[in-house]
């Protein structure tokens, strides 16, 4: 089992060139295993940075809690 830790943002940059952000929330089972349950969110964005703007304010989204693959 792989203990790394998916991070909890998203943010993918579509065939069109527009930003979308998909919220991950991981929980466990009772053997440890993870499931990821990922939420595409209905906006889009010019830019990877107000991206990330969205999730600071929406999620209350940190530093390092982002990813791009």
């Amino acid at each position: 089992m792989n203990d790394s830790v998916e991070k909890p943002y998203l943010i993918q940059k579509g065939e069109d060139g527009k930003y979308r952000l998909t919220v991950r929330d991981t929980h466990y089972n009772s053997r440890g295993y993870p499931i990821v349950k990922s939420t595409l969110q209905d906006e889009v964005f010019d830019t990877q940075s107000a991206a990330k703007t969205f999730a600071r304010e929406n999620f209350k989204a940190q530093a390092g809690q982002y990813a791009t693959k």
